[in-house]
């Protein structure tokens, strides 16, 4: 999975990438399009589930989950006509499954912004525009090439073309294509267009170290949770980037005391981390044994055999049984044993759907 980071210059995006990294890969200076390739990360997912399971089954090698974490170069008003070399920021997004939109909700009058002044909600717009005034464009080819062939009675063309009118229509509205309301049948056809505006978000509002504790009664924060709320399924969060990156050189325990500085008690980034996992609708499943305890990512409403296929493909080719207990119940009882003598422990067949939290053993031809 894929998520990009993307906003206005200078709002704080690569130094969040270099956080959630804990990298220097990203170039963070104070000017407009200091980043122009990509830069790409492997950011583990917090669970703190992985800790029992290591002691329980007395392993020293822990594999958590992961999501690759991609720092665009920022975008500016025009971006869809190639303002900022826009468009070749615009295919990049293309290829990203989530986007973790940043925005900047801080004052500082030496960070230059590319607008020349502070206003969350309007920098948030204009990203949101130029998405929709490129998904436009494309949605128009798209429909223009599937009414030659619909005139053929190809059935999938013309189902093709009567979501691509809805979409303009929409569009026209202003509106992103994450907030169409479709059918679960139409899902796919939706994906088949490769809309900007169509992939879930995260709105991440930086704000300063001083009002990190505080973050709530910022009114550019106010701006956009009321934005996310009235655009449903995006989400909020909040982070800053400049501690987050400081959190990056300290231990553990140093990093403790630092948040609590500023009256923090988590890490906005790992709170960042989990919802670009939710967001993209992931679980995790785990495994866990003498050589290692292991995090498996599936997405929700997969069935045994595919969560098996996720270990490997001759797992689900060859499935016969899930052995499975939930991780609450392995954390109740304390050990396997109990949690078996307890009689927690199932054999589950091909239509058992996995949830969150499930440790499994795959039984397979």
């Amino acid at each position: 999975m894929r998520v990009g980071i993307v906003g206005l210059p200078n709002v704080g995006k690569s130094t969040l990438f270099n956080a959630l990294t804990r990298t220097r890969k990203a170039e963070a200076r104070n000017y407009p399009f200091c980043t122009i390739e990509p830069n790409v990360g492997i950011v583990e997912v917090p669970d703190e589930r992985l800790q029992f399971l290591k002691e329980m089954v007395h392993t020293s090698v822990v594999i958590p989950a992961a999501i690759e974490f991609v720092d665009i170069a920022g975008l500016v008003a025009g971006a869809s006509r190639g303002e900022g070399l826009g468009n070749k920021f615009l295919a990049h997004i293309r290829e990203m499954d989530a986007i973790v939109h940043v925005v900047r909700c801080f004052d500082a009058s030496d960070i230059i912004h590319a607008a020349g002044s502070v206003d969350a909600l309007r920098d948030l717009e204009i990203i949101q525009t130029e998405l929709i005034l490129a998904d436009l464009e494309s949605t128009q080819a798209q429909l223009e090439r599937n009414q030659r062939k619909a005139k053929g009675h190809d059935k999938e063309a013309m189902q093709l073309c009567r979501i691509c009118e809805r979409l303009l229509e929409h569009f026209n509205g202003g509106h992103p294509a994450h907030t169409l309301p479709i059918a679960p049948e139409e899902e796919p056809l939706l994906r088949r267009l490769f809309l900007l505006s169509a992939k879930p978000v995260i709105y991440a509002c930086n704000v300063s170290e001083n009002e990190l504790a505080d973050a709530s009664n910022n009114s550019h924060v106010k701006k956009v949770y009321e934005y996310a709320r009235s655009h449903p399924p995006a989400i909020t969060c909040i982070v800053s980037a400049a501690v987050e990156e400081e959190l990056g050189r300290l231990s553990i325990e140093e990093a403790g005391q630092y948040l609590a500085e500023f009256g923090a008690s988590d890490s906005g980034v790992s709170d960042l981390i989990r919802k670009s996992y939710e967001l993209l609708n992931l679980a995790s499943f785990f495994t866990a044994g003498e050589k290692e305890v292991r995090a498996w990512t599936f997405r929700r409403g997969m069935k045994a055999p595919q969560c098996a296929g996720v270990i490997h493909g001759d797992f689900e080719k060859g499935f016969i049984k899930a052995e499975v207990v939930a991780f609450d119940d392995l954390q109740n009882f304390g050990t396997p044993h109990e949690a078996r003598a307890a009689g927690k422990y199932r054999l589950e067949g091909k239509d058992y759907i996995f949830r969150d939290g499930d440790v499994a053993v795959f039984r397979f031809n």
